[in-house]
Parts: C-alpha cells; sequence; structure tokens
C-alpha cells in the first residue's frame, strides 16, 4: 500500500513538473515571437510569424524550429487531460515492478505525443503554403476574416457530431475500469499511440481554432487547454460539449459579422 501511493505521489510530481516547464518554455516562446511582431494583412489582421523565416534561417530549419515549440506547446496543453487518462493505464497493467510501471507510463506517454507531433508536422507546410497565397493574393487576404468565423462556426458545429463524442468517449474511458494490460513495451506504445488518435479526431476543431486563432497567442491557448481539459474530465461530458459548442458557434458568428462591418 505504501508503495503504491509512493508511486502515484511520483507520478503527480513529475507530471506536475512537466507542465509547469513545458508552460513555461511555451510562455517564454511566445513572448519572444510576439516581440518580432506581425505583419499587417489586408482586411485589417495580423499574421503570425510562425508560418515565416526567420533572417538567415533555412525552411528545413524553420520546421525544425516551429515543430520543437509545438510539440512542448501540446505538452503544455494536453498534458492536464491526459495525466488520467495515463493514470487509467498505469492501473490496467498488471503489478510490473515500480521502475517498469514508470518506464511504460513514460513509453504510453510518448506515443501519445508522438502523433501530436506528426500534426504539427502536417500544420507546418500546409500554414505556409496558405500564408504565403495571402501575401500573394490582396483578395485572399481580405477574406481571412470571414474565413476565420466560417472555422469558428464549422468546428462549434463538429462538437455535436456522433462520430466526435464516440471518440471523446474512448479518450475518457480507455482503458475500461477494470480491464487488464499487459505489461510490455509493444502495448504501452500502442496504447500511447491509440489514445492520440482519439485525442487528435475529438480535438480536431479546437486545434483549428488554435492555428488561425493564433497559434502563438497564449488567450487562445489558454481558451482551448481549457475546453480540452473541462471536456475530459467534468463528469457531465455532453453537456460541457455543448456549452462549448454554442459558445463557439457564437464566437464565429461574432467574428463573421465584424469582419461584415455589422459589429
Amino acid at each position: 500500500m505504501l508503495s503504491a501511493r509512493a508511486s502515484q505521489h511520483v507520478f503527480l510530481g513529475v507530471s506536475a513538473l512537466l507542465f509547469a516547464a513545458s508552460a513555461a518554455a511555451t510562455i517564454v516562446w511566445s513572448a519572444a515571437m510576439s516581440g518580432m511582431g506581425a505583419m499587417s494583412m489586408p482586411g485589417g489582421w495580423t499574421m503570425s510569424m510562425a508560418w515565416m523565416r526567420m533572417p538567415g534561417q533555412t525552411w528545413p530549419g524553420a520546421a525544425l524550429s516551429f515543430l520543437g515549440m509545438w510539440a512542448v506547446m501540446m505538452v503544455a496543453m494536453m498534458l492536464p487531460s491526459l495525466v488520467p487518462m495515463l493514470w487509467r493505464y498505469r492501473q490496467a497493467v498488471g503489478r510490473p515492478d515500480q521502475a517498469r510501471l514508470g518506464r511504460l507510463t513514460v513509453l504510453a506517454g510518448v506515443g501519445y505525443f508522438f502523433v501530436w507531433t506528426a500534426f504539427g508536422m502536417l500544420a507546418f507546410p500546409l500554414g505556409v503554403a496558405l500564408a504565403t497565397l495571402e501575401m500573394q493574393q490582396p483578395a485572399l487576404a481580405r477574406a481571412v476574416p470571414i474565413a476565420m468565423g466560417v472555422v469558428f462556426l464549422s468546428a462549434g458545429a463538429l462538437q455535436f457530431t456522433a462520430w466526435r463524442a464516440h471518440h471523446l468517449a474512448c479518450c475518457r474511458n480507455t482503458p475500461a475500469r477494470g480491464a487488464l494490460l499487459p505489461d510490455d513495451a509493444g502495448t504501452a506504445w500502442r496504447h500511447g499511440v491509440r489514445l492520440g488518435l482519439h485525442c487528435c479526431y475529438c480535438c480536431f476543431g479546437p486545434m483549428m481554432i488554435l492555428l488561425v486563432g493564433g497559434v502563438m497567442d497564449l488567450r487562445v491557448m489558454a481558451a482551448v487547454t481549457a475546453a480540452i481539459t473541462v471536456e475530459r474530465l467534468a463528469p457531465a461530458a455532453e453537456h460541457a460539449t455543448r456549452v462549448i459548442g454554442v459558445g463557439i458557434v457564437g464566437a464565429g458568428l461574432f467574428l463573421i459579422a465584424r469582419a461584415a462591418g455589422l459589429g
């Protein structure tokens, strides 16, 4: 009993330290990017420097820089909701010694964040391509504020779909209570990857909001993190999902009205 309790304290302590370190790094990065300013675009909006190369930087270097910061940011944003998932995994893994259980937990977590890193690898070239088009086509740039509102509306509508509800339930309830998992590395890795995929699917809408609303904006990061965490941890997940969906739709309507000169 004492060993299990000590293991829980170590798990929670390490998780807290990892969250604090990743959050601090994200804040420093965001402040550094904000200090560089942003590019004013036709339509009255500004483009994030995250999609641009720094002076003297190559595109591979820019991609690696973005990917590194994206991975750190995902740890800060997803860890609050991931900790309960990893704790359920630890409870479902037989009875290995505590050192082995720790290694398996780390491997499951790495598998989870591997999926989110892959998401960032896809997001960066798409973001760069879109930013390039917007700089070359003023008409396209002027349409961005309305397009942003449409993205919000789409993300809000996605909150009410059965497809998303299924993946959210998988995030909240995998592994099932009472389930037993083998205590091997392959199972740990696959479990983490599976959780990461479910999480990516049900977080697709909030991630689109993050990418279009300000990938280096701490306010947007905090709002998305809060929404994701509430959905994972709130006792009434369906109610929380609907409330968040209504809020996102309302934000989308406001953005469209403002872009159209009605707000």
